[in-house]
């Protein structure tokens, strides 16, 4: 949880400051409102939560906050009301400004609204959140935060979209998982009405909105206590029986006086939010603020950031210290606005020195990115005295990088390296993960897997529909055995017929590793052409196993194909092969032709599971297990028909019963 301590059932503290809770039984925490335990990405987690609490969405879709649209959208399609029986709006205009300003008259006329918004999208609503801010109006839009077109177009992952609206007047949280996109959304829009100020809740695109993980979504009750009804909370201002005018011209004379005038309701931004905050974990257990320290009471180095990157940082700082002695710390800033310098110099101001780390570049600042430029500015301010209460005797040297722009890999090693140059005294101002006279370079790249887990990588050419597979084999190891699972696709190539990897991590605790898997137990390849080209096998574990398609029945033939030094990585390390012909039982199987290359992805989940020994672990019956399957299979194919799902359900059973192994004789031979 998002703290130095957790509380647990036995009153025990421990050292984790997650905000993620298992989903194990034996984990239950004392708390009234847990969350209910499932499996699902952070653009889930949002939906559920919006489409409890708000009356309407005024959103155009954009990548890649578009499944947050599309699952409101079907809510509202569907018939589904809110907590207080009210049927949800959603209304799709021209233009994502057009969006806001239909967010802006809901919200007026006293509604609770949201918008689901990334990248040029949110830049081209601005001259609305402005008006937004203005008009003292609650609204929460919810951010999958993504790189703007400059050079080229990306649709991934950079928080520059945020940051060219960070002056707008609005609150803005940062989340690092799905778990705390959910819950920040919740939070979010309690601050908002008791401020009356609006607030973005943001996550990282791709990297949380569509990577799915073991959650625990807040109970309906909680949602209804924690924000209250709309009617409760929020004040029409287009009521004609109180008339008034809002957004009116105010010339030389008034416009100063109502714009300084806004102060008074900014001031009750920072508490409001502390007391959300509060609130939230007095009945959940799952504490945010707005920074968040881990292991910094005595650090000489401390990594600041903010989003999915930052429970990589806090992995690598347990390695740092525990494997190398160096006294490392890490400080995620979950609050971005009001930006929390107080707090931050209070937690920083003993240390060595501070490397920022920021998804975005803007290189003719010359002090830094946003967020450090903040920091710097914050120091300036302690050491003049102009911050009450917080003595700064010296400011620790500030380094500062771009990391993780457009979704680059940000990997323990670069963190590592992050730390180094600290220690080093190198550059002030560095990059990490690209190849660029700029670059920190890797000494070494840990494998940080939680202890005991199962890691998973698949390579395909084209997504033939691994991708959702993935997601469904995540769905059961978490929902069916118990686990905690984190499961995601390098996006971007899969609907190209281009080369595509995904990933796939179970363990028995919270995976804060958010990189490309680079130590894996598991080599899946789904098309035959993927063992002829790169490096599929590169990561495997001594032992591991690779699962590969073949329209070959005999294991010789299947052996012979692979080329000499793919043989000899396999003989090295000890490595099982095992194959099916996944595209004949994908012919055969299925009834809809439009999904025949889908289902061949789906062959893998029957491998899945005889190869793990997750089932066997659980306890349950075979009729048990491939119970929760189905179950999972609905939750992804359901609304294509109870066919499909069936057919879908027998490529499972199919590829469990029909996996062949290559001897290891055979081998070596």
């Amino acid at each position: 949880m998002s703290q130095a301590t957790v509380e647990t059932n036995a009153n025990v503290s421990v050292r984790d400051e997650r905000v993620h809770v298992p989903c194990r039984q034996a984990d239950e925490p004392k708390y009234e409102y847990p969350g209910i335990p499932t499996t699902c990405d952070g653009a889930e987690a949002v939906v559920h939560v919006e489409t409890h609490i708000a009356q309407g969405s005024g959103a155009y879709p954009i990548t890649s906050s578009t499944t947050m649209g599309s699952g409101f959208n079907l809510a509202a399609s569907n018939g589904c009301p809110n907590l207080w029986g009210e049927q949800l709006v959603f209304f799709e205009p021209e233009s994502e400004h057009s969006a806001a300003s239909f967010c802006e008259g809901f919200a007026l006329a006293g509604g609770r609204v949201t918008n689901f918004t990334s990248g040029q999208g949110l830049v081209l609503m601005k001259e609305v959140l402005f008006t937004i801010a203005g008009k003292r109006l609650p609204v929460v839009f919810n951010i999958g935060a993504r790189a703007l077109t400059s050079q080229s177009l990306n649709v991934h992952a950079g928080h520059d979209d945020v940051m060219a609206v960070a002056d707008c007047g609005w609150g803005a949280l940062f989340g690092r998982n799905a778990q705390e996109a959910g819950d920040l959304c919740l939070i979010s829009r309690r601050a908002a009405e008791a401020s009356e100020t609006p607030f973005l809740n943001v996550q990282d695109g791709f990297l949380t909105t569509h990577t799915v993980e073991s959650v625990r979504l807040p109970e309906p009750e909680f949602m209804k206590q924690y924000v209250g009804a709309p009617d409760e909370r929020l004040i029409n201002l287009m009521d004609p029986a109180n008339p008034l005018m809002a957004g009116v011209v105010q010339n030389q004379d008034s416009y100063m006086k109502g714009k300084i005038a806004q102060r008074t309701f900014y001031d009750r931004v920072e508490p409001a939010l502390s007391e959300a905050f509060e609130e939230f974990r007095k009945a959940t257990g799952r504490h945010y603020d707005f920074v968040v320290p881990y292991r910094c009471e005595d650090a000489e180095y401390i990594v600041v950031g903010m989003g999915s990157f930052m429970e990589t940082a806090q992995v690598t700082v347990d390695y740092l210290r525990d494997e190398m002695g160096i006294k490392a710390g890490c400080l995620t800033v979950y609050c971005f606005r009001p930006f929390p310098a107080k707090r931050l110099v209070e937690a920083l101001r003993n240390c060595r020195a501070v490397a920022v780390l920021e998804r975005m570049d803007d290189p003719l600042s010359t002090t830094g990115n946003h967020l450090t430029r903040e920091i710097k500015a914050a120091f300036c301010d302690a050491v003049t005295g102009q911050m009450n209460q917080v003595p700064v005797e010296r400011v620790p040297k500030i380094f500062h990088g771009a990391a993780g722009l457009g979704s680059r890999d940000v990997r323990p090693g670069d963190i590592i390296a992050v730390f180094q140059n600290m220690i080093d005294e190198g550059p002030d101002y560095f990059t990490i993960g690209i190849d660029h006279s700029l670059n920190l370079t890797r000494t070494c790249d840990p494998d940080l897997r939680p202890s005991g887990g199962f890691s998973m990588r698949g390579h395909s050419v084209g997504g033939f529909g691994s991708v959702t597979t993935n997601k469904v084999i995540a769905t059961i190891g978490g929902q069916v055995f118990g686990k905690d699972v984190q499961a995601y696709p390098k996006y971007g190539s899969e609907k190209k017929g281009l080369p595509t990897t995904y990933y796939l991590t179970i363990a028995d605790e919270h995976i804060l590793t958010h990189a490309e898997l680079e130590f894996v137990d598991l080599v899946v390849l789904n098309d035959v052409n993927a063992i002829l080209s790169g490096n599929p096998l590169g990561g495997i574990v001594d032992g591991g196993a690779v699962f590969m398609q073949s329209p070959h029945s005999d294991p010789a033939d299947v052996w012979q194909r692979i080329p000499a030094a793919k043989k000899r990585i396999i003989r090295d390390k000890k490595v099982r092969i095992y194959y099916a012909d996944m595209v004949q039982i994908a012919r055969e199987v299925a009834s809809v032709a439009d999904l025949e290359m889908r289902m061949q992805g789906i062959v893998l989940l029957g491998a899945f599971l005889k190869l793990t020994p997750y089932a066997q672990q659980s306890g349950m019956s075979d009729a048990q297990v491939f119970e929760g399957v189905e179950k999972a299979l609905r939750k992804y194919f359901g609304k294509r028909g109870e066919q499909v799902v069936q057919d879908n359900l027998t490529c499972v059973r199919r590829g469990y019963s029909e996996m062949k192994e290559v001897p290891p004789e055979l081998m070596q031979a």
